[in-house]
């Protein structure tokens, strides 16, 4: 590592769904604290809040998801009931490019990979250029539920399936450190954190426009009264216990400088409407591990 004041950092984050804000936190700790993320790769929502941080609207994405409630979501789903998945994901993908911009890897300030996974070949696919939100929604596709997106030809699905951490795409970069956010930790006892302290950026009237945009979806879909999640929280269930494994396997062959671990029972896999609490955690979580990894680096020194 460089004695610069400000290391550069290769921020690797992980695939885990509703978890994923944990990263966001996570962010905020290490630029509080004086770390330069100077490139991202990310699988699943890993992708997403990396894409969203690198073009420079992490603090609207932020707002955002902290305003948005259950039946929100739901507005956002728009069901295609095929046999490639259960969402098509377009409403998803087209509200964040109102909120982030139509915008391409290359164009960004930062390197920038997102990790997806071509079904047919049984490959991963490094995304690097192109579109942001191709790239993204590639990354995203979990499988039963979102359709797969074509691109160039190939059917991807999301990275998780084969490299939920994915920390190959740094091997080329000349940073500091290399820091991994895991997101299919251990176990926890509790399955909530501390109540999380007032928001750095107060939602004020931002929860009303974001009401405003939902009640216009709402005009032009018929929305479902109730929809029965209990085969996809069986399948998500067996989704992140094979995440669980590949990510052990992964670290232990590819170890980075740090990994911040985020149980995985913490939050199912949709519940975006809990992102106060849960980037609240990626905060505890990020502070926990570069204290105990200081206080452990202190005692090596007086032993």
């Amino acid at each position: 590592m460089s004695r610069q004041t400000n290391p550069s950092v290769s921020l690797v984050l992980g695939s885990g769904g509703a978890r994923g804000l944990a990263h966001i936190g996570v962010i905020h700790w290490l630029e509080e604290h004086g770390y330069r993320i100077a490139s991202i790769a990310g699988s699943s929502m890993g992708a997403l809040i990396g894409g969203v941080y690198a073009a420079g609207k992490l603090d609207e994405f932020e707002r955002w998801v902290r305003a948005i409630s259950k039946l929100d979501i739901l507005t956002l789903l728009d069901l295609s009931w095929s046999k490639h998945g259960l969402v098509k994901g377009d409403k998803v993908i087209n509200t964040l490019i109102n909120l982030v911009g139509d915008i391409t890897i290359e164009s960004l300030p930062i390197r920038y990979t997102a990790v997806a996974v071509d079904i047919d070949r049984e490959k991963e696919v490094w995304i690097n250029r192109g579109r942001l939100f191709d790239a993204i929604r590639a990354s995203i596709s979990l499988p039963m539920f979102f359709t797969p997106h074509r691109y160039n030809g190939a059917a991807l699905i999301d990275g998780g399936v084969l490299n939920p951490v994915p920390i190959a795409p740094t091997f080329g970069d000349h940073t500091d450190l290399c820091i991994a956010v895991n997101l299919a930790g251990k176990l926890a006892e509790e399955t909530k954190p501390a109540t999380p302290p007032a928001s750095s950026s107060e939602n004020g009237g931002f929860s009303d426009k974001i009401g405003s945009f939902i009640n216009q979806l709402k005009q032009k879909i018929d929305l479902p009264q109730q929809i029965d999640w209990g085969a996809y929280d069986i399948a998500n269930q067996a989704f992140d216990a094979m995440q669980s494994s590949i990510a052990r396997q992964k670290l232990a062959a590819y170890p980075p400088d740090h990994t911040i671990e985020i149980p995985r029972n913490i939050c199912k896999i949709f519940e975006f409407d809990r992102a106060d609490e849960l980037i609240t955690l990626g905060y505890q979580k990020a502070h926990e591990h570069f204290v105990d990894h200081l206080a452990h680096k202190q005692k090596s020194r007086k032993g």
